[in-house]
């Protein structure tokens, strides 16, 4: 038996797990493959943005922001957060006024965020296409490596005394009385769950919690490129774009991450995604129509193998498991979750050891869809 028994082994249960750990919980984690092996995975690193970002997840980065930069000191490793700042690039004069109202909301709620005009914008990046008018500018956004996160915290809570079972697949849970008794893996292990189960397994969160809430989500996957290495660095800022989809990232070793949402397929029997060569080739295009530099690039990485979940108004459902007293899940975190995971774990944490769900959880619970069952 454990006190606290994790399903996932994702930046989130990594990170649920070591801030446990921290409180001297007595903690086990489950994770099905190895750690960071699902959505937390992939080539490159991930942005950490407030722009354009779902107001109700504005108070969240806030705090993310405060929180990132240090990060790597609580966990004993090398830095692995770089602020760069984000530009969501305006091409089109019916967008700068959409950009004014995001800033506005952004400043109100703690984030400072500017509206850029063309000359600004082309004095911080002048590798920028013509076409690029403008731009909402947030400093204090940046990237991280995600696979240096996820295991950083993972490490750090097996120092803490957290126990951690790589390749243990939860398959179903043991419910009696409005509590979880036990977690059953797949070859039959009977887990025993002493205070609080959390279930952070991302795509497969909606298989273990089905028989008690049927949760508008469902499950994709995204493409992401990364280049050889170029000459030199074409731009030092993260980008995102206002009409396009399009996202994109400086990388070590002069490597460029062009990203931004479009789809791959993927296989549920191999559980491997594949990118589409339209899609390759839409996204290359877009990114050099932003700069023009990019026209010598090439693709050396085109992964789709990543699960996510997909929550259907865009932001995460985090609650507890209807009708179970001791059971926590999130879901649903749409390609975007990856910023606000420090401030988050902390805060599901916690709503375990107060039984009380912290304020700024409130918007993402699973009440807003009204009768989900």
């Amino acid at each position: 038996m454990a006190e606290y028994v994790i399903i996932g082994g994702g930046v989130y249960g990594s990170g649920v797990a070591y801030w446990l750990s921290q409180n001297g919980a007595d903690v086990r984690l489950l994770e099905a493959k190895r750690i960071g092996n699902g959505a937390s995975a992939g080539p490159g690193r991930r942005g950490t943005r407030a722009n354009g970002r779902d107001l109700r997840e504005l108070p969240l980065v806030r705090l993310a922001h405060e929180i990132w930069p240090t990060l790597h000191e609580h966990l004993e490793v090398p830095q692995f957060f770089e602020r760069t700042g984000h530009l969501l690039l305006i091409e089109r004069e019916q967008d700068i006024a959409l950009c004014e109202a995001r800033a506005l909301l952004q400043n109100q709620y703690g984030t400072e965020t500017h509206v850029l005009g063309a000359g600004q914008v082309h004095e911080m990046e002048p590798g920028l296409s013509q076409n690029i008018i403008g731009a909402l500018h947030c400093p204090l956004d940046g990237a991280s490596d995600h696979t240096a996160v996820t295991e950083a915290f993972a490490n750090a809570a097996r120092r803490a005394g957290a126990e951690i079972s790589e390749n243990t697949v939860a398959q179903r849970l043991e419910i009696n009385g409005g509590r979880v008794d036990a977690v059953v893996t797949s070859n039959g292990e009977r887990i025993e769950v002493g205070k609080r189960l959390f279930i952070l397994a991302n795509a497969g969160v909606n298989a273990l919690v089905c028989d008690r809430v049927s949760l508008p989500i469902w499950s994709r996957t995204f493409q992401v490129l990364l280049t050889k290495p170029m000459q030199s660095k074409p731009f030092k800022h993260l980008m995102g774009h206002a009409s396009r989809t399009l996202a994109l990232k400086s990388e070590p070793d002069n490597r460029i991450m062009i990203s931004g949402g479009l789809p791959g397929v993927w296989n549920a029997e191999t559980e491997r995604g594949t990118a589409l060569e339209a899609s390759i080739s839409a996204n290359l295009a877009d990114a050099i129509s932003v700069y023009p530099d990019l026209a010598a690039a090439e693709i050396e990485v085109a992964d789709a193998d990543h699960l996510e979940s997909s929550a259907i108004d865009n932001i995460p459902i985090i609650d507890r498991v209807s009708g179970v007293d001791n059971a926590l899940y999130a879901a649903g975190w749409c390609g975007h979750g990856w910023a606000i995971a420090p401030p988050l774990t902390q805060m599901l944490v916690e709503w375990a050891l107060t039984d009380t769900r912290p304020a700024l959880l409130a918007p993402f619970s699973q009440d807003r869809f009204g009768a989900v069952n």
